[in-house]
């Protein structure tokens, strides 16, 4: 499975920014997600979607970041808004190509994309 993300970037805090994340190589992709890594620490869950629609934010995201996919393109997007600078990261998609439908993280990973909020 090969991951292609897009979209990061640099805003300003109170803004928003869309990723994407298209899949290929792969016939059924289940859950697909968003993590990210702040420096000198492990990657954390941003947010995540099954096939199905079921979604799982991370707290302090909520309300914030949406998650959606279009599973016909194998594509993941996630939009952010009321950006602050404490979402200033790494944004790594991940997929699982798992038969498993409910939300896991999965074994494949995009490339990383920096998104930098300024106050």
């Amino acid at each position: 499975v090969q991951l292609q993300a897009s979209g990061g970037g640099a805003v300003q805090a109170g803004g928003s920014l869309r990723l994407s994340c298209a899949a290929s190589g792969s016939s059924r992709i289940n859950t697909m997600g968003w993590y990210r890594r702040f420096p000198g620490k492990q990657r954390e869950l941003v947010a995540a979607i099954t096939r199905g629609g079921t979604t799982d934010y991370e707290d302090s995201v909520k309300g914030r970041f949406t998650i959606s996919r279009d599973n016909a393109k194998n594509t993941v997007y996630l939009q952010m808004n009321l950006l602050k600078p404490e979402d200033t990261a790494v944004y790594y998609c991940n997929a699982d190509d798992s038969p498993y439908d409910y939300i896991r993280r999965g074994g494949w990973w995009g490339q990383g994309t920096l998104v930098t909020v300024s106050s």
